[in-house]
């Protein structure tokens, strides 16, 4: 494995983690998006890491700059990505975008460079073609909080080149995660395909209004231990995630009660700017939320 440079497509709240964790672990880091404006957004979200991974991983405050001056930024694909030896996609669950990224980096990108999906939902062969170098493509897809959460699902498709699959768990190791392959592909990889049925049994119970989502989360937590209930998660998965995972199931499935719920969460949190722990509310506020209190289990 003789990756160097490294390009992160889409700098929301996982891209801009990865890109950070990344650049931590001493390669240097191309984040692109699609105008300075957003990525104006991921430079606020990746200094916004700092007390975390002081906290976390007893980083010092020379430890964060450094890695932090590891990270450029371009909205031109074709200047992000010009010496890029692997791209980490981790743009919006939409399949029109990703296919559209996909055909444009194609053709800008070193003939060299892998190219890594982190899509939480969909899987690499629904754009193994449109990449132009299926061999060279494949899911590399991590949990939120990737610092501390430190799992690196490496999925490969059908077509992906066995020593490529190989390189990307070398590299998923080289910055500090504990590498996952997985040797078929799977709709969620493994941690969705635990995770996704509890968020989206949680969502529907809220739509069918059966309970609250203080109810919900306490519910789980008390019965199993869990730290998190279900829309403690969500806040920290954001709130656009999961509208987009939601549209695209009911555009997929034609179930009325996906975009039922898509429509739940568009009106009543992401329109009034409640799209989870990043923006201060969602779900829950922060910084102290509810379900952090010693009174919420009882």
């Amino acid at each position: 494995m003789n990756y160097r440079n490294i390009t992160i497509a889409g700098s929301g709240v996982l891209g801009s983690q990865i890109a950070f964790q990344t650049a931590y672990k001493g390669f240097k880091v191309f984040v692109y998006d699609i105008n300075d404006e957003a990525l104006e957004h991921a430079k606020d979200r990746i200094m916004k890491l700092e007390p975390y991974y002081k906290e976390d991983l007893g980083a010092t405050e020379d430890d964060f700059r450094t890695a932090y001056e590891r990270i450029s930024f371009s909205s031109e694909l074709s200047t992000a990505v010009s010496e890029a030896d692997l791209v980490i996609e981790a743009i919006p669950e939409v399949v029109q975008i990703k296919t559209e990224f996909y055909t444009k980096l194609g053709k800008v990108a070193p003939e060299r460079t892998i190219f890594a999906t982190n899509s939480s939902t969909l899987l690499p062969s629904q754009f193994a073609e449109a990449t132009g170098r299926p061999s060279k493509f494949l899911a590399l897809h991590f949990a939120n909080e990737i610092w501390k959460n430190n799992t690196a699902e490496v999925m490969k498709h059908p077509g992906t080149d066995n020593s490529v699959f190989e390189e990307v768990l070398e590299f998923a190791e080289a910055i500090g995660m504990v590498p996952l392959p997985l040797h078929k592909e799977q709709p969620g990889y493994i941690l969705n395909s635990l995770l996704v049925p509890l968020l989206d049994a949680a969502q529907m119970l809220l739509l069918k209004e059966v309970a609250d989502t203080e109810t919900i989360d306490k519910t789980w937590m008390i019965a199993t231990g869990a730290p998190l209930g279900p829309f403690a998660i969500l806040d920290v998965v954001g709130i656009n995630t999961a509208y987009n995972i939601s549209l695209s199931k009911a555009n997929a499935t034609g179930k009325p009660e996906f975009e039922k719920l898509a429509n739940l969460l568009k009106t009543k949190y992401i329109d009034q700017g409640k799209t989870g722990r990043e923006t201060g509310e969602g779900f829950y506020k922060y910084p102290n939320p509810s379900f952090a209190k010693p009174y919420f289990l009882k």
